[in-house]
């Protein structure tokens, strides 16, 4: 099967600008991909449905692809890669001058490499105007502690892709809140496991779940401005 029979048969359900994306990308056309991305926002298409309609929706799509073997890791981690640089390239028009007042970490639990969905969630609470700290994967318990408390955000997110991490999830929240018994953050789970299990995030001992990031903001919001800080 070639790439573009894959892309055809794997984007049913993807709308006609996430299709064409991943099209161009699985054929190794990034250059086109970012054409069709970049025409599209100056055709009016927000930063906001760019990413959950199209970045997030592509993303699940390569996963399941690469997931049933109809294409490679190597594949993947172009996609992967290329969305990433997009979305850096994207990064100066998000910044909100709108300030919350409210603060976030987010990072992978510990073993987790895929970043990508954190990244989102991140760049969501940056748009809704929060002080962010992006940590991303490869950050020990110790590591993230420390930024806990020297940043003392209002809110941690914690983000597993991979179910056999779960375990992970709990431990580091168990570690997280022994170290701040008085002043615990928020505890926020999200990740593929979370999604398929949406009772999950309270076995883990998770304060909160979003399954996307824009999902993310809103359920933050409304938990944060009960204390008054929004």
């Amino acid at each position: 099967m070639t790439n573009q029979e894959i892309c055809a048969h794997g984007a049913i359900q993807l709308p006609k600008l996430a299709s064409d994306y991943l099209e161009f990308l699985l054929t190794g056309e990034r250059q086109k991909a970012y054409q069709k991305i970049r025409d599209a926002l100056k055709d009016g298409l927000s930063i906001r449905d760019l990413y959950i309609d199209i970045f997030q929706q592509v993303q699940y799509e390569v996963g399941r692809l690469w997931l049933i073997n109809k294409i490679s890791v190597a594949e993947e981690h172009f996609c992967t890669a290329a969305t990433q640089s997009l979305m850096l390239e994207l990064y100066p028009e998000i910044i909100s001058s709108n300030g919350s007042g409210a603060k976030l970490i987010a990072a992978c639990v510990g073993p987790e490499l895929h970043e990508m969905g954190v990244r989102m969630v991140t760049d969501f609470f940056e748009m809704d105007g929060w002080d962010t700290w992006y940590l991303g994967s490869g950050v020990s318990d110790d590591q993230l502690i420390y930024a806990i408390k020297e940043k003392r955000p209002n809110l941690v997110a914690l983000s597993a892709t991979m179910s056999y991490h779960v375990p992970k999830v709990t431990e580091l929240i168990t570690s997280i809140r022994s170290a701040f018994p008085k002043d615990t953050p928020l505890l926020m789970v999200g990740g593929v496991p979370f999604n398929a299990s949406p009772e999950l995030w309270r076995t883990v001992g998770a304060d909160l779940w979003a399954d996307n990031a824009e999902h993310a903001v809103k359920v933050a919001r409304e938990s944060i401005c009960e204390t008054g800080v929004c």
